[in-house]
């Protein structure tokens, strides 16, 4: 295997040049009359007027674009692709190279049963672009019954831990947009059933066009529209072990004037899982041992629904999401402090917390686009907003001895979140002769509202004491005012290259209300970016993009007051973080065949404050909490594959590896650690026998530095099948996750006077029956 891929990466590297006498270049975009997003894979034959066999043909990359060349001449087009409607352009005048724009196709009605396709279709659940990948969920099986996070665990680039938090090529810090906006729906992405996206599109080096936040770059998810002209819709059931269920239902209507779309998706996710700490504190002579058995519940009901309307060459659509969630978790905690010496209990106690959480996000916007006579013309704007509301109420009862069965202590809390995002946006493209102009402007008015109360007794019969020393009201502010302009433009027909910088206005305002503490931030920066491509030919391309970004302090980190969920844990806040600044360099390759796509990157980025967490330990109580470094660096590379070997097998493979290097001298001298990390992920397509596909999904993670210590290796895989029915208007599905129950979280911290070494795991290892239809 190793050997095939070293030998197709030797052979892609080699150029291949058609030369022609008298001939000019035609190029074009081909995009969805939807959405306005690319159709790779369209086939675009050129006629001359009157014959019927074409004298020049191609098919579109992944970005939708063609080029082919012909003599001069007067020429016809078709361009064609299974589910769209066929389209002709009847006089094309072709005496120099010469661009014919954006081709629009619109989505076929009608199905093709006429159309015999020879071969089996290659599953492309992962596609490279440009900008850098396409992820299509529907395409992985084990996708099936989960979440938006269920999806991203198995997408190159990213990594998920166990608590959902995201990193891209090694860095937490990830814009989240939804549908291209920024929402608050995103804070939660376990709330998104995979069945109501239609694609999530990663950027790692994102040009001035997008928010300069995130250092990893931008995950944007799609969700699903109506698209079919007519009535259509699907309905989908999975239910999986310990009574999992997941069920959606989704109907459109499409006419010539009107799009209405809607969407309900049912969600009950019950789990179990467990957590040891295990943590020497050598100058107290201390050994401090926990062990923790969870259990959630999980209700959600999601709604998305919109429409569009179009009049002359207007569009005004609305889009909107709505989830409502019910939470029950109970977590049992037993804790002991021993001697390191001896070896001798010095102390035991028992924790049984049980968590209510009540939760709704709503988002909704409102968008306006104009065409233009010119198909390179084109306008956007756009107003949005988005909030969600999340109430936990926790009742904490501890017995000091973990064999007692009164409860010698009572604790109480609620923590009332409110979160609100409002976007306003414009977004301009103008063409020139050898180019085009891009312009924007955007604004984000960000607040989060978050007022946590804690109460005590000591007496179970006794009263409740307020809290005020652990109680508190955290109010974050913030608003960026934004403008953008990229001029993109060629060289010699071979040359693509856009110049861009982006400038954004950053106000930032927080108040803890227990003390009246304040703290303002108001800075103006610039982020520049630049992307070049060079074809070598039509299958094999070279590019370079450099980006400079930010990332600021959520309120998370900012709020001072402690997280004392568990008592010898404990995590705060800093207001006094300032942001990351971060330069970011990507240079790639990527060929196309028939049968084999690959795409190859290696990654640069040079991060200024980098942001990490820090752990301290005071009178035996482990405080977490983060603090600005001096800097840290990561470089490496990655690969993508997608190869069909024969008619039944196929793969999409993806490897990285990359050195980070962290600076922390600035916080204790022995905070610089430096190591290499390294991931792969596979899926792996077989068409077995009765029409029944099977999908084999893997994934590694090795073990990952931080300042303090390393995450430790991380692995699991996954095992579908699947038939479809009913001329492939039904399906049927059985997914097995986890399969070896190998997936956890484990990690080791260590300072001047303490080691520690923890494990998370949540249940992993269970099975999905799904059935699908549409109609």
């Amino acid at each position: 295997m190793r050997v095939f891929i070293q030998l197709c990466l030797l052979l892609s590297f080699i150029p291949f040049f058609t030369f022609a006498q008298e001939t000019y270049q035609l190029s074009g975009t081909v995009i969805d009359s939807e959405n306005n997003e690319p159709v790779p894979f369209a086939q675009v034959a050129l006629f001359a007027k009157g014959n019927e066999t074409p004298i020049a043909g191609t098919v579109t990359r992944d970005n939708g674009e063609f080029q082919l060349k012909a003599e001069k001449g007067n020429y016809e087009m078709e361009i064609v692709f299974v589910g769209y409607d066929k389209k002709a352009i009847e006089k094309i005048s072709l005496n120099q190279n010469k661009s014919i724009g954006k081709i629009v196709l619109s989505p076929s009605s009608l199905k093709l049963d006429e159309i015999v396709v020879e071969g089996n279709e290659v599953r492309k659940p992962i596609s490279t672009t440009f900008e850098g990948l396409n992820v299509k969920p529907d395409q992985t099986l084990s996708n099936v019954g989960g979440s938006v996070l269920d999806v991203l665990r198995n997408t190159p680039s990213v990594n998920v831990d166990q608590e959902g938090s995201i990193s891209l090529r090694g860095s937490g810090n990830t814009n989240i947009l939804l549908d291209g906006r920024n929402s608050s729906l995103t804070g939660d992405l376990e709330q998104i059933p995979a069945s109501m996206v239609e694609s999530i599109q990663i950027v790692n080096n994102p040009n001035a066009k997008y928010d300069a936040e995130g250092a990893g770059g931008v995950i944007n998810i799609k969700l699903k529209r109506g698209s079919e002209k007519g009535t259509s819709g699907k309905a989908e059931l999975a239910i999986g072990t310990r009574m999992r269920t997941n069920a959606s239902v989704r109907l459109s209507r499409k006419t010539k004037d009107f799009n209405i779309y809607g969407g309900y998706s049912y969600r009950s996710w019950p789990s179990v899982g467990y957590s040891t700490t295990e943590r020497f504190l050598y100058s107290e002579d201390e050994k401090l041992t926990q062990n923790v058995d969870r259990s959630r519940n999980d209700f959600e009901h999601t709604f998305n629904y919109g429409g569009d309307y179009f009049f002359g060459k207007n569009k005004l659509s609305y889009e909107g999401a709505f989830n409502m969630e019910d939470e029950e978790d109970s977590d049992n905690t037993i804790s002991k402090i021993s001697s390191i010496a001896t070896n001798d209990l010095l102390l035991q106690y028992r924790r049984e917390n049980s968590e209510i959480e009540d939760n709704y996000s709503l988002d909704n916007a409102l968008i306006y686009e104009r065409d233009f006579d010119n198909p390179n013309q084109e306008f956007r704007a756009l107003i949005s907003h988005s909030y969600r509301n999340q109430l936990e109420t926790q009742f904490i009862d501890i017995y000091d001895n973990i064999q007692n069965e009164e409860v010698s202590r009572n604790v109480r809390s609620s923590n009332d979140d409110y979160n609100s995002t409002i976007v306003m946006q414009a977004d301009y493209v103008h063409p020139l002769s050898n180019g085009k102009i891009e312009a924007g402007y955007k604004s984000i008015f960000r607040t989060i509202d978050t007022d946590f109360t804690y109460e005590s007794r000591d007496d179970p019969n006794g009263d409740w004491i307020y809290g005020s020393d652990i109680s508190n009201r955290f109010r974050y502010e913030d608003k960026i005012f934004a403008l953008y302009a990229i001029y993109s433009g060629k060289i010699n027909e071979k040359l693509e290259y856009a110049l861009g910088t982006r400038a954004e206005q950053t106000l930032v305002d927080t108040r803890l209300y227990n003390t009246e503490e304040t703290n303002q931030q108001n800075y103006l920066s610039f982020f520049p970016s630049v992307q070049a491509q060079y074809m070598l030919n039509e299958n094999n391309s070279l590019k370079f993009t450099y980006s400079r970004r930010i990332d600021r302090p959520s309120s998370r980190r900012l709020n001072p007051f402690p997280d004392i969920s568990d008592s010898l844990n404990i995590r705060v806040g800093n207001p006094n973080l300032q942001p990351e600044f971060i330069n970011s360099f990507e240079f790639g390759y990527m060929v196309s065949r028939d049968k084999f796509d690959i795409a190859a990157n290696t990654f640069y980025r040079h991060v200024n404050g980098e942001i990490d967490w820090i752990v301290t330990v005071e009178d035996g109580i482990s405080y977490r909490g983060p603090m600005n470094l001096n800097s840290s660096m990561t470089y490496g590379f990655e690969i993508i594959n997608t190869t069909q070997f024969t008619n039944w097998w196929s793969i999409n493979a993806s490897y990285s590896l990359f050195q980070r290097i962290v600076d922390g001298t600035n916080i204790n001298s022995t905070y610089e650690n430096s190591g290499v990390s390294w991931y792969a992920k596979l899926n792996s397509d077989f068409s077995l026998p009765f029409d029944v596909d099977m999908q084999i999904t893997a994934n590694y993670t090795a073990p990952e530095i931080e300042a303090q210590g390393k995450d430790l290796a991380r692995y699991y895989m996954d095992l579908s099948f699947q038939r479809s029915f009913f001329n492939d208007k039904g399906s049927a599905s059985l997914s097995i996750r986890d399969i070896f129950n190998t997936r956890n979280f484990r990690g080791e911290n260590y300072g001047e006077d303490f080691f520690q070494k923890f494990e998370y795991k949540r249940e992993s290892r269970i099975a999905i029956l799904s059935f699908s239809y549409n109609f």
